[in-house]
């Protein structure tokens, strides 16, 4: 058989689900609360890591992220109001531009977001709100000696919207979706420049550390660009993840630059 009978063949079973998918696929803008969207994505991608604490280069390579989120529609405001959470993990291990020292970095991010219908057509919704932002991890440069590692710990409050574009390709739907968060305020530990761990923890020099965050200090973004499509009864999604974390505080810079394209499942889940 030749490969333009496979096409063909593959196109007409794509259209034979175009009624299912279509159903399933907005199922992310219902109404009823008791409809939960929930996917799971993996990923690989590029890094690049920063942080003049522990040297003075950027260290370039790979990384690993796994994401978790769930969606449904508020239960005391269904018609304008949805909440999301949103996990997500990610492991990056990188070396320098001389290849004599590597670095590894790794971080959990967990989100609360209440985000608020501001306008719809049949095919898209265009919806605004915030998100509470938890941040928790570490670098550590393998040959540094007495600060070896420096922790990542930051809180933030997010301005973020987000996009749903229902479409067709040849009768078959796809669901495009794209959020962009960006911190406004937060709460971020960072030692002093020069400042060991044990002068902090151990000697109670712990004066600044904790400091209050904004765009200037932490001029950073998150963005997904995803779309769903379904293969009979699986719902898949394929995404890029563009997270761009820096911050400049108490004389320290440092950047988390990452890269990355996710694959993963959707299901649509209905709470008794």
């Amino acid at each position: 058989m030749k490969i333009e009978n496979y096409i063909a063949f593959f196109c007409v079973c794509l259209i034979s689900l175009q009624t299912q998918a279509q159903e399933t696929l907005y199922n992310e803008r219902s109404t009823d609360p008791s409809i939960i969207t929930r996917s799971t994505s993996y990923g690989i991608g590029m890094a690049s890591v920063f942080d003049n604490y522990l040297s003075p280069q950027a260290y370039k390579g790979v990384e690993l992220r796994i994401s978790r989120e769930s969606i449904h529609a508020a239960s005391w405001a269904p018609e304008e109001w949805k909440i999301q959470t949103y996990f997500q993990g990610y492991v990056d291990y990188a070396n320098n531009r001389a290849e004599n020292n590597n670095t590894v970095a790794g971080v959990a991010n967990w989100n609360y977001g209440l985000h608020r219908l501001v306008y719809e057509t049949p095919n898209f919704q265009l919806l605004v709100g915030g998100v509470a932002d938890l941040n928790g991890g570490f670098i550590y440069n393998m040959r540094n000696g007495n600060n070896p590692a420096n922790v990542r710990l930051h809180a933030n409050i997010d301005a973020s919207v987000r996009l749903l574009w229902h479409t067709h390709i040849k009768r078959v739907p796809f669901l495009l979706r794209y959020q962009l968060n960006v911190p406004l305020t937060g709460l971020m530990f960072s030692p002093h420049y020069g400042q060991s761990y044990y002068e902090i923890f151990s000697l109670g020099d712990d004066d600044g550390v904790m400091k209050v965050t904004t765009p200037v200090s932490q001029p950073t973004l998150r963005s997904l660009l995803s779309v769903d499509f379904q293969i009979k009864k699986t719902t898949l999604r394929v995404g890029y993840v563009c997270d761009l974390q820096q911050a400049k505080l108490n004389g320290l810079k440092s950047h988390i630059y990452s890269h990355a394209l996710m694959i993963g499942f959707v299901k649509h889940l209905k709470k008794l």
